[in-house]
């Protein structure tokens, strides 16, 4: 019993400790640091700009990337219900392609654009596989594939997006990829 009257006086003494504590009102705690801001001039005060500056959005498609990608690196993406013999036959490059597009040059913001309206052209037109080269960055030899990683991410967004993988050498190898579209149905009764 003693260990019971032992808790019972350390609870005592801790009431009398904080008898005059007042709560406070508030039940959230501050978290952030106070943000000490640049000069307008530096490089650090562009830098936040530039950050801060509302991301030009795509039919839904934005500039997050979740991993960034090498230059070598091989892509394979499916949807569910594609057939594995249909993608065999992509990834070998027996299907051939309807039409291409070439990413080389275009910044993030004018390839996500690019890329928008020729998937969106290429379903209008029934076109069931195109061939997109988005390049390997060797201009920049100690830098991810940045571009390779961005169509990666958006293709897998895109609606009409069926399956897409790295392409065969002759076709811009880990540069380009194989896409397979599905059909826009909207338009298959113009035809």
């Amino acid at each position: 019993m003693s260990d019971k009257s032992d808790k019972i006086s350390d609870f005592a003494s801790l009431k009398e400790l904080f008898k005059d504590v007042t709560p406070i009102e508030q039940n959230r705690a501050d978290i952030q640091r106070p943000v000490n801001k640049p000069d307008e001039g530096s490089i650090e005060y562009r830098r936040l700009a530039a950050a801060e500056k509302e991301e030009l959005i795509v039919d839904g498609l934005n500039s997050i990337h979740h991993e960034l990608l090498s230059a070598e690196e091989s892509i394979l993406f499916a949807v569910p219900g594609v057939q594995l013999k249909l993608i065999k036959r992509m990834q070998s490059g027996h299907l051939g392609w309807d039409a291409g597009l070439d990413l080389h040059g275009f910044t993030v913001d004018q390839a996500r654009n690019e890329l928008h309206l020729f998937i969106r052209d290429c379903r209008k037109q029934g076109l069931k596989s195109i061939l997109i080269v988005h390049g390997k960055s060797y201009t920049d030899p100690n830098k991810p594939a940045l571009l390779k990683t961005y169509v990666s991410e958006w293709l897998q967004q895109t609606e009409g997006v069926l399956a897409f993988c790295s392409a065969q050498p002759k076709d811009g190898g880990t540069g380009a990829l194989y896409l397979l579209l599905k059909s826009d149905e909207r338009h298959k009764s113009n035809r």
